[in-house]
């Protein structure tokens, strides 16, 4: 595989959320995943990076409707013309989001059925690499994750941070639910495989299996 064809995964940091926004890329091929964008300076660093590296942005990916990683969602798909793939369920998470916006003083946002529904087993094509969708819920009943197995690379929304999960006192949230889509869905996993979070540093499978609070309570202390 020539260099220029490998898988490339740039991170955005966007949002009062501190949202991770990324886009994946292998040659001039592109999608972008959880495009969480709400300012003038944020559009402008992505677009500036994706007409930098003349890619072609062919999609754009959720992980889950949360209100964190949908703000560009509407301006992505105006500006480039592209599909939302996500779960089914995500225009009925994004509408149960809309008492919580009003709380926090935030204007409702719609987001439409995505135009390819994805469930487990999918495989998403990007370049040379296959990426295999896992539905992960607990942090939210359309909770997705994307992993490719050839670079161990895991695209884990809000499922599972460096040191810590994702939150389940939202509308939707389960942690009983939770810690079953992280064993089973992440945990089965190799410990090299690289995990790229919704929010904060990337981390290791392995580095959470042997570290992760949150993991070593739910089993005991030994896993």
């Amino acid at each position: 595989m020539r260099d220029s064809d490998r898988l490339r995964i740039q991170v955005f940091t966007v949002n009062p959320f501190a949202e991770n926004t990324y886009i994946l890329s292998s040659g001039k091929k592109a999608v972008v995943v959880d495009p969480g964008m709400s300012s003038p300076a944020e559009w402008t660093s992505v677009l500036r990076y994706v007409e930098r590296e003349s890619l072609d942005i062919e999609a754009i990916w959720l992980t889950h409707a949360h209100i964190d990683h949908i703000l560009g969602v509407e301006k992505a798909v105006g500006m480039w013309g592209v599909p939302v793939w996500a779960h089914p369920a995500v225009a009925d998470v994004a509408a149960a989001a809309r008492p919580l916006l009003e709380l926090w003083g935030m204007p409702p946002i719609t987001l439409a059925p995505p135009d390819r529904p994805l469930a487990e087993g999918d495989r998403l094509s990007l370049g040379a690499y296959q990426w295999a969708v896992r539905e992960a819920p607990g942090h939210s009943p359309d909770h997705l994750i994307f992993y490719e197995p050839t670079t161990q690379t895991l695209i884990a929304g809000d499922v599972l941070f460096k040191g810590s999960i994702g939150r389940t006192d939202l509308p939707g949230g389960d942690y009983a639910q939770l810690m079953a889509s992280i064993q089973e869905k992440v945990l089965t996993l190799p410990d090299p495989t690289v995990v790229w979070p919704g929010h904060g540093p990337s981390t290791t499978v392995g580095a959470e299996r042997q570290t992760n609070p949150f993991i070593l309570e739910y089993h005991g202390h030994g896993i």
